[in-house]
C-alpha cells in the first residue's frame, strides 16, 4: 500500500514538472511549440484538387496542402500540364499561386487553355538554382501564397558550375544545394499552408545490368521531404477520327503517400491543347465507383441513357453540363461514403461482370501487344 502511494505521489510530481516546462517552453518559443495531441482537435488534411478526379482518387482526395510533391516521369509526358492544372484549381479557389520556370519555357497561351489565369499567377525566371530557391523559400514564408511549382529541379542549375566552364565537374553541387533548400522550405511550407510541387526529370544511372536504372534528378533529399511522390509516363496515343494524334494517354502511379494509401495508379487523357480531359476522368471515375454502368456499348446513369461508347458520352457529358455535374456530384459522395450506390442506381453491376468485363479487356490487350 505504502509502495503504490509512493508510486502515485512520483507520478504527480513528474506531470507537475512536465506541466512547468511545456509552459516554459511555450513561453520561449511561442504557444503551440509543444502540446498534447488531446487538447488540440483532429485536423483532416486539406487537399487541391488536380484537375484529374481519377488521380485524385489515387491520391486520397488530392494533392495535399502544405506538404512538399514531387512530380517526375519522361519528356512530354505531361508534368507541366498536371502542375498548371493545380494552379487553376487554386486560383479558382481565390488562392495564389507562383510558377518557378526554371527552364524558361513557359508557354502564356497554353496555360491560359488550360484555365490559368495568368494576369494573377506570379511567374520567375531564375538567373541560378539558389536564386529559383530563395524565392521560393520567402514567398512560403510570406504566408500570402497557396501554391508554389517549380519547373524543373534540373533546371536548377548551382551559380558555381554557371560560372565555371563547360566540362568542369561539379561534383554534387546540385544535390547540396537541393538538400539545403529542402530543409528550409519543407518546414516553413507545413506551418503556412503553402504546397510546392516540384517537378523532376529522369536520368540513366551508369553500369546499371539489372534493376530499373532510372534516377531522378538533384539528389536523395527530395525522395525524403516529399510527402507525395507522383510518376508520370505517357501510355498511349489518342487518334482522332481521321487518324491523327489529338492526345496521349497518361498513366500516373502514387510511388509515395504521407497522407493516404501509396501505390494506388491512376489514368487519365491529356488532349493536345486542351490539357486533362476533364469529362473522360469524370466518366472512368464513376463507371470505377458504379455510379455510372457500362452495359455492352451503352453508359447509364441510373435509367438514363449517357450515350454509346466512351467517346459519344463524353461528347455528351461535355454538352449536358448539369448532368455532367449531377454525376460528378453522386461519384464524390460515393467516395467520400456518404450515399449507397443502390439507391442512384436500379440494377447494379455485380462483381461477376466487373471480373468478366476485365477479363475481356485483358484478353484484347493480349490480341493487341
Amino acid at each position: 500500500m505504502a509502495l503504490e502511494k509512493s508510486l502515485e505521489k512520483e507520478k504527480e510530481q513528474k506531470a507537475r514538472v512536465l506541466e512547468g516546462t511545456m509552459s516554459e517552453l511555450n513561453n520561449r518559443f511561442g504557444k503551440g511549440s509543444i502540446m498534447r495531441l488531446g487538447s488540440e482537435p483532429e485536423q483532416k488534411v486539406a487537399t487541391i484538387p488536380s484537375g484529374s478526379l481519377t488521380l485524385d482518387i489515387a491520391l486520397g482526395g488530392g494533392l495535399p496542402r502544405g506538404r512538399i510533391i514531387e512530380i517526375y516521369g519522361p519528356e512530354s509526358s505531361g508534368k507541366t500540364t498536371l502542375a498548371l492544372h493545380a494552379i487553376a484549381e487554386v486560383q479558382k479557389q481565390g488562392g495564389t499561386a507562383v510558377l518557378i520556370d526554371a527552364e524558361h519555357a513557359f508557354d502564356v497561351s497554353y496555360a491560359k487553355r488550360l484555365g490559368v489565369d495568368t494576369d494573377g499567377m506570379l511567374l520567375c525566371q531564375p538567373d541560378s538554382g539558389e536564386m529559383a530557391l530563395e524565392v521560393a523559400d520567402q514567398l512560403v514564408r510570406s504566408q500570402s501564397v497557396d501554391i508554389i511549382a517549380v519547373d524543373s529541379v534540373a533546371a536548377l542549375v548551382p551559380r558555381s558550375e554557371i560560372e565555371g566552364e563547360i566540362g568542369n565537374l561539379q561534383l554534387g553541387a546540385q544535390a547540396r544545394l537541393m538538400s539545403q533548400a529542402m530543409r528550409k522550405v519543407t518546414a516553413n511550407a507545413s506551418k503556412c499552408g503553402c504546397t510546392v510541387i516540384m517537378l523532376n526529370q529522369l536520368r540513366q544511372k551508369i553500369g546499371i545490368m539489372f534493376g530499373n536504372p532510372e534516377v531522378t534528378s538533384g539528389g536523395q533529399a527530395l525522395k525524403f521531404y516529399a510527402s507525395v511522390r507522383i510518376d508520370v509516363r505517357r501510355k498511349a496515343t489518342i487518334e482522332g477520327a481521321k487518324g491523327e494524334m489529338v492526345g496521349i494517354k497518361v498513366k500516373a502511379k502514387v510511388v509515395k503517400n504521407k497522407c493516404a494509401a501509396p501505390f494506388k495508379a491512376a489514368e487519365f487523357d491529356i488532349m493536345f491543347g486542351g490539357g486533362i480531359s476533364s469529362v473522360g476522368c469524370l466518366l472512368d471515375a464513376a463507371e470505377g465507383v458504379g455510379v455510372v454502368q457500362r452495359k455492352g456499348a451503352w453508359y447509364s446513369f441510373g435509367e438514363q441513357r449517357v450515350g454509346q461508347g466512351r467517346e459519344k458520352s463524353m461528347a455528351a457529358l461535355t454538352e449536358n453540363t448539369a448532368l455532367a455535374k449531377e454525376i460528378e456530384d453522386h461519384t464524390r459522395r460515393k467516395l467520400a461514403g456518404e450515399v449507397d450506390i443502390n439507391s442512384l442506381i436500379d440494377d447494379p453491376i455485380a462483381a461477376s461482370d466487373i471480373a468478366e468485363a476485365d477479363e475481356s479487356e485483358l484478353e484484347l490487350e493480349e490480341e493487341e501487344v
